[in-house]
């Protein structure tokens, strides 16, 4: 009969089979580990979870008292997924979380719908002039202004922060599909994004349509940079009319030149990802290429002061025309509003003319 070995046992032994099926299980439990546990017994005071056949777990405390709302939704032989805090106590128990393995999940959950692409439905819970505040997963969650779509965008002349709040006060309590658009789970930043979900549609519908081609458009909003536009016959397409685009000559404000709900004709001079850019000015007659033709060199002029500027004063001449007089002429911007007035006409000599930088630079005739 042969003798058995005190190897044969060993490498037999059941605990063999289950560390080579699991080898994570060998591993010793470290704070930060997240396991799926078994409820195993719960009073107001404490829980106690067997975390994977690895040893007991204890949840008591501030840890019990933030997992109140998760224990309910437990019943004893249920499983959910726990933090280690700390591997082991004085007592020899596993202290552990429930609210830190939910928030580990849910960052989780945040980064495979960032990698997907997919939507989520959120409700607006408050606003601030730069957007909306919301949560996504229990998580703090911000959708900013630009990141609105073209219906919920805040449309508001010189760019008004009381009034951009008022717009977007509107919008709480409401349903917005977003897509997430940036996150960091250390920061606890969380950045969502409507454009990004309707934006999808927008460039479907842009494919009809060709930089040069000349559309009815709307307007729907104005802020210092620029004029907001809808196209009339899709009014889901927004673009932007910049303010260098609006007019050949300088302008400080688009409200000097449009006003809301205008129905106008703009030429498309820029398609990219989604956004569309117009042109006023690209349909207007440009008064410069006939400048040389009324204009010359030291010729007397008769014009009016339309405004000041850092540099000077800007003169409307003949011809939808304007020139510069240079602060330099007058010593001091002080000096200059002294000299001249907004409004009165003046006559002026001309010392330059630059019709490709759309340039006519006055002197004040003695």
């Amino acid at each position: 009969m042969k003798t058995q070995t005190t190897e044969e046992p060993k490498k037999n032994h059941p605990l063999n089979n289950v560390l080579k099926n699991n080898p994570d299980f060998a591993l010793p439990i470290k704070e930060g580990n997240v396991f799926e546990a078994t409820l195993l017994s719960k009073n107001n005071q404490t829980a106690f979870f067997d975390i994977e056949g690895r040893g007991t777990g204890i949840l008591y405390g501030s840890e019990m008292l933030n997992a109140k709302d998760i224990l309910k939704n437990i019943n004893v032989g249920g499983k959910c997924s726990v933090t280690i805090t700390l591997p082991e106590n004085d007592e020899g128990f596993i202290e552990i979380s429930l609210v830190k393995a939910l928030w580990q999940q849910n960052w989780q959950e945040i980064k495979k719908l960032r990698e997907s692409g997919e939507t989520v439905m959120v409700k607006i819970i408050s606003a601030n002039s730069g957007g909306l505040m919301t949560d996504l997963y229990g998580i703090k969650s911000f959708i900013p202004v630009s990141q609105l779509s073209t219906a919920h965008y805040p449309h508001v002349e010189d760019s008004d922060k009381s009034k951009i709040l008022e717009e977007l006060k509107k919008l709480i309590g409401t349903e917005l599909e977003v897509k997430v658009l940036d996150f960091n789970a250390k920061a606890e930043k969380l950045i969502l994004s409507e454009k990004e979900v309707t934006g999808e549609g927008v460039k479907k519908s842009l494919e009809k349509y060709h930089i040069g081609d000349i559309v009815d458009i709307i307007v729907a909003g104005m802020a210092d940079f620029g004029v907001f536009v809808k196209f009339a016959d899709d009014p889901s397409i927004e673009g932007l009319v910049h303010i260098s685009e609006i007019d050949h000559k300088l302008i400080d404000s688009p409200k000097e030149s449009v006003k809301v709900n205008d129905l106008m004709k703009a030429k498309i001079i820029e398609i990219k990802d989604g956004r569309v850019t117009l042109s006023f000015k690209a349909l207007k007659p440009n008064p410069w290429d006939e400048a040389e033709k009324y204009f010359a060199i030291n010729q007397e002029v008769r014009g009016v002061v339309a405004k000041f500027n850092p540099f000077g004063a800007l003169i409307a001449l003949d011809h939808d025309l304007q020139g510069l007089i240079h602060v330099s002429e007058f010593e001091s911007s002080e000096k200059m509003k002294e000299a001249i007035k907004i409004g009165s006409g003046y006559d002026f000599i001309i010392s330059s003319i630059k019709p490709a930088e759309k340039r006519i630079i006055l002197k004040l005739k003695k």
